[in-house]
């Protein structure tokens, strides 16, 4: 197109395209006769040809950039994602046999070993021993080829070899009720494989999502050694008249993680409107409270307000009052965890392994239901989980009329699985006869709770006549969520799904509209942010907010 600029080099450039063009015609005229259409097709090929070219030499500056910047934004619009398989040609033209080769030397393997039992069993060892070696040659051929185009060029003559095998065992020891009775043994054997497959599976990824990776324990000792090294025991971290304001934006988040706490504070600071007016309370555990302290200290929220508490300073959280507390200190409950030999035991066919968990072990994860008693002096206050960021504004939850509802959450229930009968033993007369099955589940991760009527209504003493009902983990099985479903029933208030959007923790198809829209995004399941595990897909909307420059992170993570 700069050529064509050029002053004085476009009548060349017609002219010479017209020059080419008459010889090239000439040319053909003289080789071979041309008829009349196709001529008159040649003349209109050309004519659009000198038409485009003189659009060209005409073209203004702004046209130009107009157009750069059109097939720029193709360019960025343009989806490269390779769904199934692909080809460069129309479908039509695909072969729809292209590992006709590879299933019939897989079917041909299965047949195989059915006669070779076969053959063993009636002592015919010369047929056994060259059934076996056209497994082995045929599943060389096959090797990790996922259709025709990737076996081994020998796979033919071996599928054709041991079709020949096959048809001689055939003639030698067909007996169709043997063969069926070989066939449904492998097809049981295979199922109990894939059955040992899947628990070992779940219990790998269960363990791997119980593993502290090593920067993550490497941080909390940093931050502890330097918090009692540096003498910071008596150094507050916000006014105390901020802490009880009830005219304030109050989140409560407790975790024992002191880089997940971090980005949910620094993700929700970030986006707050009036950060001066939001307050964080956290509470921990004895063994993260000096880290946890340290870290805010050195990197306080300002100009929001925080506080961290030590969940072991809570002297009316006993036994005596808290029924949750005197079942995880009970035998049974330690038996089940720590004994291999329980029935619930992995090794004896558990199929709730994931219950297994010691977060049901500890009492943050139960800290939840005390809310009035932790906060006495607050009306409304926020729940967030550590493993959330925030992407959006949450002072609008605040002035959410929640008529009259003690917990406004997202509710989940457009799938079928996330009803009641999905968490709580419907086989029970005390669960059946108080509960609707498919009343509609909701989420714990992001709450707005109206303390004043949880106070009215007793939501915690609610809490208390369940969890005795179910020291025998008859009503529901461990965790927070089915005892919350129950304590909150037809007493949550269903908020917009765009504030919550939960599954990047467990679903790796989660919308991702839905993800850069939402309010809050929930790692929830085993694939947490801060683990090899994660969702790499996921990992941007949690890792921009951790500070990778700070010297504790970079000491631990870097190493």
């Amino acid at each position: 197109m700069v050529v064509l600029r050029r002053e004085g080099s476009s009548q060349k450039i017609v002219s010479g395209i017209q020059d080419n063009a008459q010889p090239s015609t000439d040319q053909n005229q003289q080789t071979a006769p041309i008829s009349p259409m196709k001529l008159k097709r040649q003349q209109l090929r050309q004519k659009r040809k000198e038409m485009r070219t003189q659009e060209l030499i005409n073209m203004s500056k702004e046209t130009e950039l107009e157009m750069q910047r059109a097939a720029i934004e193709r360019t960025k619009q343009f989806n490269n994602i390779v769904r199934g398989k692909y080809s460069i040609w129309r479908k039509e033209y695909n072969n729809p046999h292209s590992d006709s080769t590879l299933k019939l030397l897989k079917d041909q393997i299965i047949m195989a070993k059915v006669y070779a039992g076969i053959a063993r069993s009636r002592n015919v060892f010369d047929l056994y021993d060259s059934l076996m070696r056209h497994i082995k040659d045929s599943r060389q051929a096959i090797g990790d080829a996922n259709s025709d185009t990737e076996l081994h060029e020998s796979a033919l003559e071996r599928a054709k070899a041991m079709g020949h095998a096959l048809s001689v065992a055939r003639d030698m020891l067909l007996d169709t009720d043997v063969v069926a009775r070989k066939l449904r043994t492998m097809v049981q054997s295979a199922d109990e494989s894939i059955n040992a497959v899947k628990k070992h599976n779940a219990f790998l990824v269960q363990h791997a999502a119980k593993t502290i990776p090593k920067p993550l324990h490497c941080l909390p000792l940093q931050l502890t050694t330097d918090y009692f090294l540096h003498n910071y025991t008596s150094k507050e971290l916000a006014d105390k008249n901020k802490l009880e304001d009830p005219f304030l934006y109050h989140y409560a988040i407790f975790s024992d993680n002191v880089l997940a706490t971090a980005v949910v504070v620094n993700s929700t600071v970030i986006h707050a409107k009036e950060p001066e007016k939001h307050v964080f309370h956290i509470v921990t555990d004895r063994l993260n409270y000096a880290a946890m302290r340290m870290w805010f200290i050195v990197h306080p929220p300002a100009p929001a307000a925080i506080n961290v508490e030590n969940i072991d300073d809570f002297k009316w959280l006993n036994s005596s009052y808290c029924s949750v507390l005197r079942q995880l200190e009970s035998a049974r409950i330690k038996e089940y965890y720590f004994k291999a030999n329980h029935p619930s035991s992995l090794s004896v066919g558990n199929e709730n392994i994931k219950y297994r968990n010691p977060k049901y072990l500890s009492m943050l994860n139960h800290l939840r239901f005390y809310m009035p008693e932790v906060y006495p002096k607050l009306d409304k206050i926020l729940f967030l989980d550590d493993d959330i960021v925030v992407q959006k504004d949450l002072t609008p939850l605040w002035s959410i009329d929640l008529k009259g509802m003690v917990n406004g959450a997202v509710e989940t229930c457009k799938e079928s699985f996330h009803r009641f009968d999905t968490y709580l033993n419907f086989s029970h007369p005390k669960i059946s006869e108080n509960f609707d099955p498919q009343a509609c589940g909701w989420a714990f991760g992001m709450n707005i709770f109206d303390l004043k009527e949880w106070k009215k209504r007793n939501i915690t003493g609610i809490y208390h006549y369940w969890q005795d009902l179910n020291e025998d983990r008859k009503l529901w099985k461990l965790g927070s969520l089915p005892p919350g479903l129950i304590t909150f029933y037809n007493l949550t208030y269903p908020l917009e799904r765009s504030w919550h959007v939960l599954g990047l923790g467990y679903d790796p198809a989660v919308n991702t509209s839905e993800i850069e829209n939402a309010a809050v995004i929930h790692y929830n399941g085993n694939y947490k942010p801060w683990l090899d595990l994660a969702f790499t897909k996921y990992n941007s909307y949690w890792s921009k907010f951790v500070k990778f420059d700070n010297p504790y992170i970079q000491s631990c993570y870097m190493d």
